[in-house]
């Protein structure tokens, strides 16, 4: 049993969070998040996190919310009702990445692999 303060996690906060995502721009926000949803609840964000390690609804709510989240940032994106480094930005946190990978074909059968490392030595002719 912990020393620490006792949790204010209870099915009314899990009935509270979901509300959130349903209802997060009434509350001022372009998008659901971790951090809205902690000041909506009045709790730290870290203790959204805590609540998910411990109560798997609360996990899945969370995952949710995040996936909202992500629908909302493509669609936003995609018409450019929200600026592009921004979404960008958050994206990644999604696992979204702007790099490019490239092979290079030579003679219409042989492929060089993108990350191929390619050394020469000169030659004292």
């Amino acid at each position: 049993m912990s020393a620490g303060r006792p949790t204010k996690y209870s099915e009314e906060m899990l009935t509270r969070s979901v509300e959130y995502i349903r209802t997060y721009q009434d509350h001022g926000d372009a998008i659901p998040s971790a951090a809205g949803l902690a000041g909506f609840l009045g709790v730290s964000k870290r203790v959204l996190y805590d609540w998910a390690e411990r109560h798997s609804k609360f996990l899945h709510m969370l995952e949710t919310l995040n996936s909202v989240q992500e629908r909302r940032l493509l669609s936003s994106g995609l018409t450019s009702e929200f600026n592009s480094t921004i979404v960008k930005l958050v994206l990644s946190k999604h696992g979204y990445s702007d790099k490019i990978e490239q092979d290079v074909t030579v003679h219409d059968y042989k492929v060089i692999p993108a990350d191929l490392t390619v050394g020469y030595e000169e030659s004292n002719d």
